[in-house]
């Protein structure tokens, strides 16, 4: 209302409308703060702080004994060492296999042109060989010289080959188990029943 209006009023008896009391803020007291228990959106007691423990990350696992970790380090071992032994063997293998081809190879070579079989011969030396009975044709002299220790067959690639003694001697220096036939000259006859001219088996007879 207008300054006119108000003194009109003032002046009829009417008093001015009392003007609010203002309150004093409150300030909270921190000794009921801190005996007030944390409701919703309070904050959570930390542990150790009043709080229930948390539970260890190993509860209810049933904790293993000294017994059954040495047992487990002795199969682990014992794995390791079956392994390293299958290592070993498949190594030495392998190893043999290698000097093997290398002797064969060299026997070959050495073996070159020195072959004494003749292609007209007609009479069959038998002789035993990697559990088998094996034979070679010769003739008449080289029949008797093999017998005499003089000749002697070495196995090459399926093959048996008549090479002289010292042939024969050289090849089973590279390769023994090549060596599919040689007579000893001072041997009892009796020690090889194949050696005598007159004992001969017949050609169509299966072995």
């Amino acid at each position: 209302m207008t300054d006119s209006l108000r003194d009109q009023l003032l002046g009829l008896g009417f008093k001015p409308a009392p003007k609010p009391e203002r309150k004093p803020e409150r300030r909270p007291d921190p000794r009921r703060e801190a005996h007030k228990p944390a409701g919703k959106g309070g904050a959570h007691p930390k542990p150790g702080q009043g709080g229930k423990p948390r539970p260890s990350q190993g509860a209810g696992k049933p904790r293993r004994s000294q017994e059954d970790i040495d047992l487990a380090k002795a199969y682990a071992i014992r794995a390791q060492r079956e392994k390293d032994e299958r290592i070993e063997a498949e190594r030495v293998k392998q190893e043999e296999a290698r000097v093997r081809r290398e002797a064969k190879a060299k026997l070959e070579a050495f073996l070159k042109d020195k072959a004494l079989n003749d292609a007209e011969a007609d009479i069959a030396r038998h002789f035993p060989y990697g559990g088998k009975i094996k034979r070679i044709y010769v003739n008449a002299e080289q029949l008797k010289a093999l017998n005499g220790g003089e000749l002697g067959v070495v196995q090459q690639n399926g093959r048996y080959l008549l090479v002289t003694a010292a042939v024969l001697a050289e090849a089973e220096a590279l390769f023994a188990p090549a060596i599919a036939l040689k007579v000893d000259p001072d041997a009892p006859a009796g020690d090889d029943p194949y050696a005598d001219p007159q004992y001969q088996v017949p050609d169509d007879l299966v072995w």
